[in-house]
């Protein structure tokens, strides 16, 4: 394939994304060669900018779309960055519906290109008139001259990654590809590719990765639409609570269920471990690899594909807050620097060893702090507690007149910041009830105490 050196517009550096090996997740795991398809490469992200193109192009061809028109999609942020990029170039018009449950990075790119953004309820029926497929379909009779792209059953969907995805990793493994990876949404990327793989060899097995509150496992196994199989669901850009048109469950071989906290705590694995930053599906995808490594031997070549960016989760899996509230991050796998997020803390305030043990109580109820470190000339030389300090007042209350150092203790051990929560909790003893934590790229030390190990481990 040959690609253009200059590019007369955006829409002609869509495609020809490049395929990744996956080293450090798939070693020891699974036994065979293991390839992302990663396409954040697109000028929007994703490889939702493929099929957006071809849907725009195949309306333009027959008359739905016409010149100064409105293109209208309900979309979880990836096809409507696709169809605004177009529209841009091509004069349109974009209203696009979401849910609440896509991140904020994802409505904030849509508006930054043009596009009008509605953010509707998630946990409804797809009938529901307030559902965001709902709202798209009223937007489309209520506005003149538009288009609904109707990703899900647009049959320009499953076309382009036909004529597109499809034929870029057969040529890129050299017809070598024994195993295609998808999360399904849409059904176009899985079913476009997947149609072209077997026609080009039959034996190439196309999987995919559905999430826990969709419909499409059971279905394909089944036969059986199964409403209770429906709940709301955190992992984005898979799953569906409905059959879209471009599922042709004929071409996928297996279906694997993948858990939100599993799909999230990979996404941040393969930024991580690999160095390709991208989004909540691929951390599906990959994760439903590895569940699924009794599938594959060696000499076997496994294309993954990678949908989007990890800049749209930066809010979500990409943050320790958010991660922490929905009880995806292993307590075990925590580290100082989790503990100083969490806490909100500001940098280390501390006591001169000259001032007095009166000013020393004044700075400790003020910030309502149990411990504090003395320093002398801004170096660390001890510590005090709010123990020490009782017993030394209570002993003798003209102490409140002397200097901290005559009764001050040790000072805190450090730790650096990358140390993990179980080597503090060591550290913090009867003796040494807290821990300073340096994080030396931002010259900043912080006290973590024992509420803190306690409250981040509860």
């Amino acid at each position: 394939m040959v690609t253009k050196k200059i590019c007369d517009n955006i829409l002609e550096a869509i495609g020809h994304t490049p395929m990744v090996r996956i080293n450090a997740i798939a070693k020891g795991v699974i036994p065979a060669t293991v390839l992302a398809k990663v396409e954040t490469f697109n000028p929007g992200n994703s490889i939702k900018d493929r099929m957006a193109l071809k849907m725009i192009e195949d309306a333009e061809r027959d008359g739905r779309l016409r010149p100064g028109g409105t293109v209208i999609e309900g979309t979880s942020g990836n096809t409507g960055m696709g169809l605004a990029i177009a529209a841009v170039v091509k004069g349109y018009k974009c209203i696009f519906t979401t849910t609440d449950k896509q991140s904020k990075e994802k409505v904030d790119a849509l508006q930054a290109v043009g596009a009008e953004v509605i953010v509707c309820p998630t946990n409804v029926e797809p009938e529901d008139p307030r559902s965001y497929y709902s709202v798209s379909s009223r937007l489309e009779r209520e506005t003149p001259n538009s288009w609904k792209a109707n990703q899900y059953d647009n049959p320009s969907n499953a076309q382009a990654h036909y004529e597109q995805t499809g034929p870029e990793i057969w040529d890129q493994t050299d017809g070598r590809i024994t195993h295609l990876v998808v999360g399904v949404g849409t059904g176009g990327t899985i079913c476009g590719a997947g149609k072209y793989l077997k026609e080009k060899n039959p034996k190439i097995q196309v999987l995919g990765i559905d999430t826990y509150g969709s419909v499409f496992k059971k279905y394909k196994e089944t036969g059986i639409f199964d409403k209770n199989e429906i709940y709301p669901y955190v992992t984005e850009g898979i799953g569906e609570d409905f059959l879209p048109q471009n599922v042709d469950f004929s071409v996928i071989d297996h279906f694997e269920k993948v858990t939100d906290k599993d799909a999230a705590v990979m996404t941040r694995r393969i930024a991580r471990e690999e160095g390709i930053f991208a989004g909540n599906s691929a951390g599906s995808a990959m994760a439903g690899l590895i569940q699924m490594k009794a599938r594959f031997k060696a000499g076997d070549v496994v294309v993954v594909i990678f949908h989007d960016h990890g800049t749209r989760y930066l809010a979500k899996m990409f943050n320790n807050d958010w991660m922490r509230k929905m009880g995806y991050l292993d307590k075990s796998g925590l580290t100082a620097r989790d503990l100083v997020s969490a806490k909100k803390t500001l940098p280390m305030l501390s006591i001169e060893n000259t001032d007095t043990v009166a000013r020393a109580v004044q700075v400790m109820t003020e910030h309502d702090f149990s411990q504090i470190p003395v320093t002398q000339g801004g170096r660390l030389v001890g510590s005090i507690n709010e123990s020490r300090l009782y017993a030394a007042l209570v002993s003798d209350s003209a102490i409140r007149t002397q200097p901290v150092d005559s009764i001050m203790q040790p000072a805190f051990p450090f730790a650096d910041i990358s140390t993990g929560i179980d080597a503090l909790a060591t550290m913090i003893t009867a003796d040494n009830p807290a821990v300073l934590v340096r994080d030396f790229k931002s010259d900043a030390t912080y006290v973590i105490t024992r509420s803190d190990i306690v409250r981040a481990l509860a």
